[in-house]
């Protein structure tokens, strides 16, 4: 089921990429109260296992995991600009690049023909950081949406022919959306 694939071990992945779904581990961003879903170092070990990065909980320095955070904020910032069509501010795009130069994790294809990650969480982290390099300077990049839902902030690519996807999910914000719009309606 969708929500199967979209909700893993507590997470949301509905941007349809990697560094996209990363912005997502800070909730509530456009409420009063954020909630951050990578608390503690365990945190970003059970992130990278259900974003298919790891096969395996990596061992997760305080540095791996603040440097995950920071890049979390950039990644967020710079495809803020790049969706209002703004310039891409300087200091973040300095910093995903400082981050995107460190040691990436190595791709290694698995007996079930699946790619993980063999590297240091750190790596991984300096892999994401290439991942979203390549997302906001590719062609993709004119596609990344921030959800219309009430309250979400969650990014995401619209794949859709038309371009015109307003929703992270169908099945959760979409859904909310149009039985709203439905009361309201019936109500009149």
């Amino acid at each position: 089921m969708a929500m199967d694939a979209e909700l893993r071990d507590g997470f949301r992945f509905r941007g349809g990429h990697p560094a996209l779904d990363l912005t997502a581990t800070l909730t509530g961003r456009l409420r009063d109260r954020q909630q951050e879903l990578l608390a503690t170092p365990a945190d970003l070990a059970r992130w990278l296992v259900a974003a298919g990065f790891a096969a395996r909980t990596p061992d997760v320095t305080v540095a791996a995991l603040e440097r995950a955070r920071t890049l979390r904020e950039v990644l967020y910032r710079l495809a803020i600009a790049r969706r209002e069509r703004r310039a891409l501010p300087a200091t973040e795009r300095q910093e995903l690049n400082r981050i995107a130069r460190r040691e990436p994790a190595a791709p290694v294809l698995t007996p079930d023909g699946t790619v993980r990650l063999d590297g240091t969480a750190d790596a991984m982290v300096a892999t994401l950081a290439r991942l979203g390099v390549e997302l906001l300077g590719g062609q993709s990049a004119p596609r990344i949406r921030q959800c219309d839902g009430e309250h979400c902030a969650i990014l995401f690519i619209d794949a859709s022919r038309k371009g015109d996807r307003r929703w992270c999910s169908m099945s959760a914000c979409g859904n909310k959306a149009k039985a709203a719009d439905f009361r309201r309606r019936a109500a009149r």
